[in-house]
């Protein structure tokens, strides 16, 4: 049975999602706030969290932060739910290192997808690590490509848009746009989900996990 942590400040959104998991076999425990999330997060490790973004006190954006520095949670999906919808929230939270958006107000079947899609997700990334394929996927972005590809790369994982790109790494447009048809290449990604994913085992890489 999968755990899911969900913090939100919301009494009737926390109640909803709550039935919305229970009713499909989910073990839930949540939290009104971040502080009281956190030490729950520290009772059980959860399979994945939802977490608002507005709270009293600490928000998504410092539980994210929390989380990240935790050796023992840090790897944890973790998904912002929130009424902020606009692309520069959905932004700040991939790049601080959310998993997922979750925008309200959402149905029970969009809460479900999102959640069963992204621990699918995080199980495939574990199991790969130890496969021969995902061996040879490590050795084809450790030869193939330069370092400031896979810097761009990365970025690209976290929805950065070229132009966002650019001005991250101080390069002109162009050369983004140069570098990301280089990687499709490269790497055979037919589309901007499979550069994703190629985004996701650069990331291990980068990080020493993978």
């Amino acid at each position: 049975m999968y755990f899911i942590l969900i913090i939100e400040d919301d009494s009737s959104y926390r109640s909803m999602m709550e039935v919305m998991l229970q009713m499909e076999g989910f073990e839930v425990r949540s939290a009104a706030d971040g502080q009281t999330g956190l030490a729950l997060l520290h009772e059980k490790r959860p399979d994945l969290i939802l977490c608002d973004i507005m709270m009293p006190g600490m928000d998504g954006h410092l539980v994210l932060e929390n989380l990240k520095r935790d050796k023992e949670c840090a790897d944890v999906p973790f998904i912002f739910v929130s009424a902020l919808g606009e692309r520069g929230d959905v932004r700040r939270g991939m790049a601080e290192g959310a998993d997922d958006y979750l925008p309200k107000p959402f149905s029970a079947e969009e809460l479900l997808a999102t959640i069963t899609g992204r621990m699918h997700r995080h199980e495939i990334i574990l199991q790969q690590r130890n496969n021969s394929a995902f061996q040879q996927e490590r050795n084809i972005l450790s030869t193939k490509i330069t370092r400031r590809e896979r810097e761009i790369l990365m970025l690209v994982g976290k929805g950065s848009t070229s132009k966002e790109i650019a001005d991250q790494l101080n390069i002109c447009l162009k050369t983004v746009e140069v570098h990301r048809a280089n990687l499709m290449k490269k790497l055979a990604a037919v589309n901007a989900a499979r550069l994703a994913r190629w985004a996701v085992i650069a990331e291990l890489m980068e990080d020493g996990t993978g």
